[in-house]
């Protein structure tokens, strides 16, 4: 095959590990279809247990979503009209969308340059008589610098809402993202480090009350059949996904390593290419993306040369949440958001990427960038 034939490079190829799980998938699968239990049930409230057992806490709700799984933790937490959450912009917009489901307000912080996280120095200046909840984002796999923003929340009596959408597996000193404030939101789309084969998500908490109001919310509000008590949601993690979940829950911890060696070989790779801000690899980091920076650069002409040469690279995210057409306009300006939006670009990353497909992701980088001018 010469150079112009190879075989293009997608931002994620799933092939590898479902191949290797086939035995396994398949006999989760057929004992679904065979119970005939196909939402809630055994599968599900065995998933639930085995992982709130690896995150550490008490209680995990199986959702329809990680967006549902945001909704449902800021109802359970009594959040609603005329409440404020203090977020983050850079962000996929079912994290503020959650916020304004329920009534509430969004409150947008500027980010920390190098984390690309809610920068906790900023978050006591956000808040008002209006303040309820704090939300970070640790995205990326990179959790944000939660220290801070529990001191913030215990001194003032606010709750603490995790969006844990991408951060399955990663840990703040020690401990799992998710647990370490009232609530933990996260979400099992395909492409997570922990992916359903469609729609999932999880909600998590150490509250025993907490976790009974998730569950009459995913369930029309209603514990007894019949006996609606609240207006809920039908927000139910099915018994196929569940089933495929609790297959790939006893090896997320060798996929976060790989992902953790993956992107270590991209830093190693990229120290050679001049114009490139590479992400810092740490322990608690599970890179569910690989976004590095191109400060200086035409990111689009970039990204655009690299699909041509048969490379995907995705922009998480082009347009921040505060400018987004729904909130534009209403909110002021946070320039170090704006600026990263303009310069983030993901390079292709999974568990089993072999270093030549790496190597040939940077070489198509530094010509691209070459010929952008950069």
């Amino acid at each position: 095959m010469t150079k112009g034939d190879r075989e293009p490079v997608p931002m994620l190829d799933l092939t590898a590990q479902v191949q290797s799980l086939w035995p396994e998938l398949s006999a989760a699968t057929e004992r679904v279809l065979r119970s005939g239990r196909f939402i809630g049930g055994p599968e599900v409230e065995a998933f639930e247990a085995e992982v709130a057992e690896y995150l550490g806490v008490p209680h995990a709700v199986g959702l329809n979503s990680g967006t549902d799984a945001l909704v449902i933790a800021l109802r359970a937490l009594g959040i609603g009209p005329g409440d404020q959450v203090i977020t983050t912009s850079f962000s996929f917009f079912a994290t503020a969308e959650s916020i304004s489901s329920v009534g509430a307000t969004p409150v947008f912080v500027d980010v920390e340059e190098e984390s690309f996280n809610l920068d906790p120095r900023l978050a006591p200046a956000a808040v008002t008589a209006r303040t309820k909840a704090v939300m970070p984002v640790h995205l990326y796999g990179r959790p944000a610098s939660m220290t801070p923003l529990l001191e913030l929340t215990e001194e003032l009596d606010l709750h603490l809402v995790e969006d844990c959408a991408q951060s399955f597996g990663a840990t703040w000193q020690g401990r799992q993202t998710g647990t370490l404030g009232a609530v933990g939101a996260f979400s099992f789309f395909p492409s997570k480090n922990l992916g359903a084969y469609g729609d999932g998500g999880l909600l998590v908490t150490s509250s025993q009350e907490i976790a009974r109001t998730a569950r009459r919310l995913r369930n029309h509000g209603s514990e007894e059949r019949y006996r609606n008590e609240v207006l809920g949601y039908n927000s139910r993690l099915d018994a196929l996904q569940a089933a495929i979940l609790r297959v790939k829950l006893p090896l997320i911890e060798e996929w976060n390593s790989r992902r953790r060696q993956v992107a270590e070989y991209y830093g190693e790779l990229l120290r050679g290419v001049p114009g490139v801000v590479a992400p810092e690899v740490s322990a608690g980091h599970v890179f569910h993306q690989y976004t590095l920076r191109l400060p200086g650069a035409d990111r689009d002409r970039v990204q655009s040369l690299m699909a041509g040469a048969g490379v995907a690279t995705m922009v998480y995210y082009p347009v921040p949440q505060h400018l987004l057409p729904v909130y534009a306009g209403k909110h002021p300006a946070l320039p170090v958001t704006e600026r990263l939006a303009a310069e983030v670009l993901s390079l292709p990353i999974w568990p089993e990427m072999g270093r030549e497909v790496q190597e040939r992701v940077v070489e198509e980088l530094a010509r691209a960038l070459e010929a952008a001018g950069a």
